[in-house]
């Protein structure tokens, strides 16, 4: 059985209308081609915009830290001890005879017992000492009082014979035997004083080594005792305490640190600042401090030529003293004024836009509708401002946002 198959007519009748239709192609594919670059289009809302102006720029270096005292206070253990009590803890305000903690090293008052009890011999020694030379002195003294009473004896003896040997009463014999005696009794008085001038400056001497072996004594207990006080942690120093990075029944050893004292009133803010504006800070310069609650003056006192991390510290001092607000520890941010650069143009800084540096950015046409590709040189920052030297004139808009995604386009169209 044949079966009939309709015929499929054809899409295009006639080959006029083939023609045609190819005709239309091309002509769609040329206009395609032909487009400008303003076919690059981007939704106004997704932009950020901003205005080119005029006028004075202040150079700004930010930075961010924290306010320190100028007068502070390190306690550190001057023997190995353990922490028995803790009155105060951090944040505390303390008075320079503030008790903070108490510390306990049994062994230490076992030598402070020993250095008292040596101290006391020591002493005693001394007193022993002066009563055994003054007796020896004293009977030095009998003898030479002795001597000194016979040696009169013979010399009144001496100046009667004197006479009676010329008279033939005293033979010359006996005369000269009692001028001998005079002579001896003289020398023994004379001797006699020696040794006692010398006994007394024997006395004297060995009164001065028992002396300084008393000050030994007493230097060795001033320690052990200044030791001891230690014990007991007193702030030292009015003001805050700090930090404290010990516990409750922790064992310490010498030099260890057990709390800092700060001043609440003398501070300072110590501001990390990255490293590649270094050049532009100088001793002197203004600065302002964000104390989160307020803004003050200040200036810059001191800057660490050290570099951590990619920064360095800068020390500014308050102009006018510290505000109420300010706390040890606390958290500040900082601005540091450079320079001042009169009658320039500048804008928000664009984004991965570096200060000396070129950029191609979209510049913005009148109608705000197109925006076309425009090499720009910047100069110095300040903040979220930057300088601009060359590439636009005030009242232009650019665009400030990342346009990495259209960068082979030279023009954009803006949509709304």
């Amino acid at each position: 059985m044949d079966i009939n198959k309709p015929k499929k007519r054809p899409l295009i009748k006639h080959p006029l209308m083939l023609g045609g239709a190819a005709l239309a192609f091309v002509a769609f594919t040329s206009t395609l081609l032909l487009l400008p670059d303003s076919a690059y289009k981007v939704e106004r809302e997704q932009l950020m915009l901003g205005t080119v102006q005029r006028g004075d720029l202040q150079v700004v270096v930010d930075g961010y830290g924290r306010l320190r005292s100028d007068k502070q206070t390190l306690i550190t253990a001057l023997t190995a001890a353990n922490v028995e009590k803790i009155m105060l803890r951090p944040g505390a305000e303390v008075q320079s005879d503030s008790v903070i903690m108490q510390l306990s090293n049994p062994e230490l008052m076992r030598d402070l017992d020993a250095a008292e009890t040596s101290l006391e011999q020591e002493e005693a020694n001394l007193r022993r000492l002066v009563l055994n030379n003054q007796r020896d002195v004293l009977a030095e003294e009998a003898i030479l009082a002795e001597l000194n009473s016979n040696y009169q004896v013979i010399k009144l003896r001496r100046e009667a014979e004197d006479e009676l040997v010329k008279s033939g009463v005293v033979s010359q014999l006996t005369y000269q035997t009692t001028v001998l005696r005079q002579e001896q009794m003289k020398k023994r008085v004379d001797l006699q004083k020696q040794r006692i001038n010398h006994l007394r400056k024997v006395a004297v001497e060995s009164e001065l080594i028992q002396r300084e072996q008393i000050n030994q004594a007493q230097t060795q207990l001033q320690s052990i005792q200044q030791r001891t006080d230690r014990l007991t942690v007193r702030a030292g120093l009015d003001g805050i305490l700090q930090r404290l990075p010990v516990e409750l029944g922790q064992g310490v050893d010498p030099g260890q640190e057990l709390a800092l004292i700060g001043s609440e009133t003398d501070l300072l803010a110590l501001v990390q600042v990255p490293q590649s504006k270094a050049e532009q800070l100088e001793v002197g310069q203004p600065a302002e401090i964000d104390t989160r609650r307020e803004k003050v003056e200040g200036m810059v006192t001191r800057i660490t030529p050290e570099v951590r991390d990619g920064n360095i510290e800068v020390e500014i001092a308050f102009s006018e003293g510290a505000p109420e607000s300010a706390r040890p520890q606390l958290n500040v941010d900082a601005r540091i004024f450079t320079a001042t650069m009169e009658d320039t143009l500048f804008v928000e800084r664009p984004i991965n836009v570096q200060r000396h540096s070129e950029a191609n950015l979209f510049l913005i046409n009148e109608n705000g509708e197109e925006a076309a590709l425009q090499p720009i040189s910047f100069g110095e920052e300040s903040g979220r401002y930057i300088q601009i030297t060359q590439g636009v004139n005030e009242a232009d808009r650019i665009i400030l946002s990342d346009m990495a995604n259209f960068n082979e386009a030279e023009h954009i169209q803006i949509v709304d």
